[in-house]
């Protein structure tokens, strides 16, 4: 069984990368992210209290976050084990991870400011279907409608100048006691996240010993 945690600033793949290990290595990818959309998609009670918090630019609470956290791990369906992204996101929640949880390493993809600011800006998400686009790697077929469902193309919500800015400030503020709690667990493994896709997955697998893509 192999568990990981992947971490790392907006726009920087982590749900790309994610998305390839699990189906390589047959385990599960746990978007925390996806978990908290869905629920704003379906107007849930957990939705409208998300939706809320990321129209404000904020992260979500470290009690909502372990909960929804406990709450999926808790189906039990990664018998072969997860990659999870989205989570932990403060000192807090790495505590609680560590103390509830068993990883075998920590992926740490590094993306520069100005990086960072260029891809999260040029990313989409489908009106109707919730479907992922970015105008830089992912262009859909025609302008501004999703290939799936043709609905229309928006921004998300939280990828405004303003909450991307604040949302950059308290990630970098969280992130080092995060690294700094798993590295003493010699845990983590920092990979550049600037190259394409491919050649940070094989960076990736080569840092955790793990055998390259088929």
């Amino acid at each position: 069984m192999r568990k990981y945690v992947i971490v790392g600033p907006v726009g920087s793949g982590k749900g790309t990368q994610s998305e390839l290990l699990a189906r390589d290595l047959e385990i599960v990818h746990i978007s925390v992210g996806d978990v908290f959309r869905w629920h704003v998609k379906n107007h849930t009670k957990l939705g409208a209290q998300v939706r809320r918090i990321m129209a404000a630019g904020e992260l979500v609470g470290d009690d909502l976050a372990e909960s929804v956290v406990r709450e999926r791990l808790d189906q039990h369906d990664w018998n072969y084990g997860f990659v999870i992204d989205g989570f932990p996101r403060s000192r807090r929640q790495t505590e609680f991870f560590l103390e509830s949880y068993d990883i075998d390493g920590v992926i740490h993809l590094d993306l520069p400011d100005a990086e960072v600011r260029r891809r999260a800006l040029a990313r989409r998400l489908c009106s109707r279907c919730g479907m992922d686009y970015n105008l830089i790697a992912d262009r859909p077929t025609v302008e501004g409608r999703c290939d799936v469902c043709g609905g229309a193309l928006v921004p998300r919500e939280d990828d405004t100048e303003e909450a991307l800015a604040e949302r950059m400030r308290d990630y970098r503020a969280r992130t080092d006691p995060i690294l700094e709690l798993f590295g003493r667990k010699e845990y983590v493994v920092t990979v550049d996240a600037r190259p394409g896709i491919d050649e940070v997955q094989r960076e990736i697998r080569e840092r955790l010993g793990l055998p390259m893509p088929r």
